[in-house]
């Protein structure tokens, strides 16, 4: 009688240790986005990180902090405090990487350097495949419904919090029938 050796061998998977990404959009911002946070959590959105005064230099630094933990669909609202260079913007898109859409939302803001931010954003965009970087023209939203927005000409009274939401998640909408088509 021949012996038959029979050899066994297990191999153990470990869980993965990251989490996939949240479902909801992810979204930065200065103190414009944040005074619409609670419409756009309200939403869907799992986080919205918006603070006065923040700087696009800041924009970044930030989503490099998230970047395997981005959801499909990032919200970036940055330039209302100052100049935006293009720089920065490539640098944002780069972060939030291949594989998401990312949402550039114009500002508006009785400033100098408006219509340049919002050159840059425009420029930005276009200068990426289509479908990975989309514009929402909060600015001419903005324009057209000046009750939206407190004696500032910048700041959301509360009819505008929801108006900047909308045209948010609108803009999201549309991107994700586009995609699922």
């Amino acid at each position: 009688m021949s012996a038959m050796l029979v050899m066994s061998c297990a191999v153990v998977v470990a869980p993965s240790t990251q989490a996939a990404p949240p479902a909801g959009p992810y979204a930065i911002g200065d103190s414009v986005m944040l005074g619409a946070k609670f419409q756009l959590l309200a939403r869907g959105f799992y986080a919205v990180n918006a603070v006065q005064s923040r700087q696009a230099s800041a924009g970044p630094a930030l989503l490099r902090t998230r970047a395997a933990r981005l959801p499909r669909f990032v919200v970036i609202h940055l330039g209302t405090n100052g100049t935006y260079p293009l720089s920065v913007c490539h640098q944002m898109i780069d972060a939030v990487g291949p594989g998401r859409q990312v949402f550039l939302v114009t500002i508006h803001v009785p400033r100098r350097w408006q219509d340049a931010d919002n050159g840059v954003i425009r420029t930005c965009a276009a200068s990426y495949p289509d479908g990975h970087v989309h514009v929402v023209d909060w600015n001419a939203a903005a324009r057209a419904h000046p009750g939206w927005l407190y004696a500032d000409h910048t700041h959301l009274r509360p009819e505008g919090a929801k108006g900047f939401a909308d045209l948010i998640t609108g803009a999201i909408a549309v991107a994700h029938e586009d995609s699922s088509s």
